[in-house]
């Protein structure tokens, strides 16, 4: 058996085969078919008892009271819990009883599944339970659950809370903490509604390359990559915007895609490198339009979850109906700095980051700088929906230039609770202009930015065939699932977040615990104590160890001879 076995996993394991040894098969492969959920009997049983007179149920074991010839337990199943009845002779009706006695009363462990039919009644006590009339083994847990305990209000304590654990175990977190479950559930509501609106409007889904040789569509530093056959670099895509735009190009009115991106960055709160986007890009139509249409999406979001327009975010109360306040740049840098910075120049920009302690390097250059005054003193102030408009055209290469005001261009970014959740443009569509935003894009990459954008000659040349005027959104899902669950850490709202490489514990080898003088057949059973490694066998008590040793034989009947006091003792010499 592995070193790193506990005491449970090797009686679980035990137990495993027993089971095989009376011809059960614990990971039978036959179909289970269910009939009833815990959730569905516990709220309806009471108003409609025929309907349960015979039902299937299947989950895992979470909770057991064994009591003599008759026993109760807990279900779980994707719904909750429901409570079973189980009584020997009616599982055993002939003279074997190895069904109750042996199997469920010894063999089973919580963390099992298992599958019951029988019918549901009111116990004495006016319970809702299922009455078990046959019992079958559907998969044995071979690792304990964590025990997560409840007070006689059901309020938790001593639950399974650690996040580094949390988010490593997802699948260990959702079991013994389902109520998490419901942020996924409003996650999936989220990208469902979304995409039923867009799919009413007439508006197609699409897929586009992840594999990219350009990285293109936003300004962020990509993860690289290299296929072999065709002996060239790709990247992970930063963003999908270059590719539906030629979609628009090609004649389709409105196309739109939930994907994964990829940015090698920072790590925090509201960052994961791999995230959730949403983009849609719709001909004939511009970034005033698009605000409108946004408002009216979240604000069906909201409902769907929510069944109101108002959601509860911390200590804020976010109302998604329309319509958000909208702001310029400049004007909300005004607002909330009293400092005009619509006429600066980069080094007038430049005195004001200083003056205000932001910190700046040398390769940003005006469209950067304003954005991290922007970032540094406005974002916070952003609570309600509110729309932060016309940039400055250094900010954007891939939008159009203002219709009416010079220097900035038809962009809008979308704030809430403080953090930017959609980003929006009226599309340039002129590939003369937008040829010269990559050149400029190219030095200020040559001045150091890793995020400026690359030279892409595709794009360009599809441009050079035609593109309506359109507007494009782009939209983060793990944040907007954020807010609409009332969490604060884009961990909480992904399966599995990107984690740090586990810390393995140190074990000493056989070898090491050997050279101490211990027999090799003893080293596994110290392991089950918890001398992972000779350095903590040194540190015990000797006399509590042998004596520890001679009840743990006994416990776990082994059939190996027991060291004698003082073979013990020298270990500790």
């Amino acid at each position: 058996m592995s070193i790193a076995l506990s005491e449970q996993e090797i009686l679980r394991r035990k137990s495993l085969q027993d089971l095989r040894d009376l011809g059960i098969d614990p990971y039978p492969a036959e179909e289970y078919k269910v009939t009833a959920w815990a959730k569905d009997i516990n709220e309806n049983f009471s108003s409609n008892p025929d309907a349960y007179k015979q039902v299937t149920i299947a989950g895992r074991i979470m909770t057991r009271r064994i009591m003599g010839s008759a026993s109760f337990f807990e279900i779980q199943d994707t719904t909750g819990r429901v409570q079973v009845y189980i009584k020997r002779d009616d599982i055993c009706p002939d003279e074997d009883k190895t069904l109750y006695n042996t199997v469920f009363k010894k063999l089973l462990d919580i963390g099992d599944y298992v599958g019951v039919k029988g019918f549901v009644f009111l116990t004495q006590t006016g319970e809702i339970s299922v009455h078990t009339q046959e019992l079958t083994i559907l998969s044995k847990s071979l690792k304990p659950l964590p025990v997560v305990k409840r007070d006689e209000e059901g309020n938790i304590y001593d639950g399974f809370t650690d996040p580094e654990l949390r988010y490593r175990q997802r699948y260990v977190d959702l079991t013994v903490n389902p109520d998490f479950k419901q942020i996924f559930i409003n996650r999936s509501k989220v990208i469902s509604t979304m995409r039923n609106y867009f799919n009413a409007q007439g508006w197609m889904e699409v897929e586009t390359p992840i594999l990219q040789s350009i990285h293109g569509g936003a300004a962020a530093r990509p993860f690289m990559t290299h296929h072999n056959t065709l002996d060239m670099p790709l990247y992970l895509r930063i963003a999908n915007e270059l590719y539906l735009k030629r979609l628009i190009v090609a004649g389709f009115d409105g196309v739109y895609e939930f994907g994964k991106m990829f940015r090698n960055e920072g790590m925090d709160r509201t960052h994961n490198p791999e995230y959730t986007a949403m983009e849609i890009y719709v001909a004939y139509k511009d970034y005033v339009w698009m605000m409108g249409m946004l408002e009216e999406c979240l604000e069906i979001v909201a409902k769907a979850v929510h069944g109101i327009t108002s959601v509860q975010v911390g200590a804020n109360e976010i109302n998604f109906a329309g319509p958000y306040e909208k702001l310029s740049m400049y004007d909300s840098i005004l607002k909330y700095t009293g400092i005009d910075v619509s006429q600066m120049d980069e080094a007038g920009l430049r005195k004001v980051c200083a003056d205000l302690e932001i910190e700046v390097d040398e390769s940003m250059g005006k469209g950067k700088l304003i954005d991290e005054i922007f970032s540094a003193k406005v974002e916070a102030n952003l609570i309600q929906p509110t729309f932060i408009t016309d940039y400055p055209i250094e900010m954007t290469p891939l939008a159009k230039k203002h219709r009416s005001k010079d220097g900035l261009v038809e962009r809008f970014e979308l704030f809430v609770n403080g953090k930017e959740i959609g980003n929006a443009y009226s599309e340039l569509n002129d590939p003369i202009d937008q040829r010269e935003r990559f050149e400029e894009q190219l030095i200020l990459a040559g001045r150091g930015d890793e995020e400026a954008m690359a030279m892409d000659d595709d794009f360009l040349r599809s441009l050079e065939y035609g593109m309506p005027p359109t507007s494009g959104l782009g939209i983060g899902i793990d944040r907007l699932v954020m807010l609409m669950t009332n969490q604060s850490t884009i961990q909480e709202v992904l399966f599995f977040p990107q984690m740090r490489p586990e810390k393995k514990a140190k074990v000493s080898t056989v070898e090491d615990f050997v050279k101490i003088g211990v027999p090799e057949v003893w080293v596994q059973v110290l392991n089950n104590m918890g001398f992972k490694t000779v350095e903590e066998l040194k540190a015990a008590n000797p006399n509590k160890v042998y004596n520890d040793m001679g009840g743990m034989r006994k416990k776990m009947k082994l059939d190996i001879p027991m060291p004698t006091k003082e073979e013990v003792m020298a270990w500790f010499a």
